[in-house]
């Protein structure tokens, strides 16, 4: 009896609600997960049946360029077969990507817009009604094909990768990777690719995928440690003689060149390897470790394209003093990617606020209607104002008096940092990152030739044919 007078009915309905609501807020929350983190990845999916049935109502859109450009679109063959054309052949082929042979690209990931229809819904209905197919939203990107034309011709018959962005908003303005392919070709060229998987590698962007010693151009990072280690770092001294020795290890300036006294601002403009080196030595444990996590490295980066992580891997305990040094001066085991490299000079020239890079402009119907735009995203702040000015005063006197000197007397003035990223039996890829003009930046650029030498002579050369013909 006693245990009939305790039971209160109320309480029990209570603990009831109680469960339900929980398991309605954990629903709920993941609804919201689900729509901001993977509905893309869901929806672009190879498994989703959506695409099957759109496939069948209708003709997917075209890619277009900032300047007006038709980078692919659908034609009807005489037996009526839909085939994809790529009128610009190899030189968008990275980032527009192919539809044969698995999509690659921007077919791949705007590959649900592209197969939507949001011309007028009438004629739309009409269309279904009388059993034809409604053209597909139009995807308008950022890059432009001349100054596209510019990269792709300046870095020749190299391998390697140019990237060029706008640093206050994140606009890719173009993205080359060679070698390239003709995505029209896919078919024929397949065995010779399959053949070939390791140098070449023309499928893979380089610009987004390819990893590389950074060389000396993370002595950015190298000198920002330094300064937020030592706040005296105006008054840094250092007396280099071409080398420095350090347990039976022997770091040299490129060909020995002894630089003489240096404070960080020509120990930078000199790319004085002895000056980092020594740098890296005396840095505080973890250091670089933690800035390099700063500065998105170990992490995918915020782009809507397939990109391969950043890797610094030095953290207490798994590392020694020489390898500190050769990480300082951009060897040891650090890789990036040519966009990272682009970002992170974009970032110094955006004042220490770093962009989300990105490639779609906007997403039209094919009535003229802007189903979406997109807008500059702020994506990190990695970096002071007053720190970047100072790291941008650095990269100017690379221009003004150090291993970019070739930049000096152009009509537009010029940031930047080279970088000679040497490699065992092969020549050093060659490095080139920074920005111009130098007082108010309207482009910021990677660039990455593979196996021919110095930054300087080979990179450098490069951003100066992009600079003339942007600003010119």
């Amino acid at each position: 009896m006693s245990n009939n007078r305790d039971y209160n009915p109320k309480k029990s309905i209570m603990k009831v609600l109680y469960i339900f609501l929980g398991l309605f807020v954990l629903t709920m929350g993941y609804f919201m997960y689900f729509l901001i983190f993977r509905s893309n990845e869901v929806i672009n999916s190879t498994y989703n049946k959506r695409h099957d049935v759109l496939a069948e109502r209708v003709i997917r859109g075209m890619i277009i360029s900032a300047d007006q450009e038709i980078l692919a679109h659908t034609i009807i063959d005489e037996q009526d077969r839909e085939i994809r054309r790529y009128p610009f052949e190899d030189l968008f082929a990275h980032v527009v990507g192919k539809m044969q042979k698995g999509m690659s690209g921007l077919e791949e990931t705007e590959n649900i817009r592209l197969m939507t229809s949001n011309r007028n819904s009438f004629e739309n209905l009409y269309n279904e009604m009388v059993g034809q197919k409604n053209p597909g939203n139009n995807i308008y990107i950022t890059m432009d094909t001349k100054l596209q034309q510019v990269a792709y011709d300046a870095l020749g018959d190299h391998r390697g990768a140019v990237v060029v962005m706008e640093p206050g908003t994140g606009k890719i303005l173009t993205m080359v990777s060679k070698p390239s392919f003709d995505p029209n070709e896919i078919d024929v060229l397949w065995p010779e690719i399959m053949e070939d998987v390791e140098e070449e590698s023309p499928l893979m962007n380089r610009a987004t995928q390819g990893l590389y010693p950074p060389g000396s151009t993370f002595k950015l990072l190298t000198a920002l440690a330094f300064m937020r280690d030592n706040p005296d770092y105006i008054t840094y001294e250092y007396d280099c003689n071409g080398s420095v020795e350090y347990e039976n290890m022997k770091i040299h300036c490129y060909k020995g060149k002894a630089h003489g006294e240096v404070d960080l601002i020509k120990s930078f403009a000199k790319s004085c390897n002895t000056s980092f080196a020594t740098i890296g030595k005396d840095l505080s444990t973890d250091s670089l470790y933690s800035l390099s996590e700063t500065f998105l490295f170990n992490q995918y980066l915020p782009i809507r394209m397939a990109n391969s992580p950043s890797s610094f891997v030095l953290k207490t305990g798994s590392y020694s003093v020489k390898e500190a040094m050769q990480t300082a001066i951009g060897q040891g085991r650090t890789l990036v990617t040519p966009i990272h490299n682009v970002m992170i000079a974009a970032a110094v020239a955006n004042g220490g606020v770093m962009m989300k890079p990105y490639v779609v402009d906007r997403i039209v119907s094919a009535d003229g209607y802007t189903v979406k735009e997109y807008e500059p995203e702020v994506y990190a702040n990695p970096m002071t104002k007053e720190e970047a000015e100072y790291l941008g005063e650095m990269m100017q006197s690379v221009v003004t008096v150090g291993t970019a000197d070739e930049l000096k007397d152009g009509k537009v003035t010029v940031a930047g940092k080279t970088g000679s990223a040497d490699q065992a039996g092969k020549p050093a890829h060659a490095w080139f990152i920074g920005y111009a003009p130098a007082d108010k930046p309207q482009i910021a650029f990677s660039i990455l030739v593979e196996s021919v030498g110095t930054g300087g002579d080979y990179a450098v050369p490069i951003a100066r044919q992009i600079i003339d013909a942007y600003f010119n």
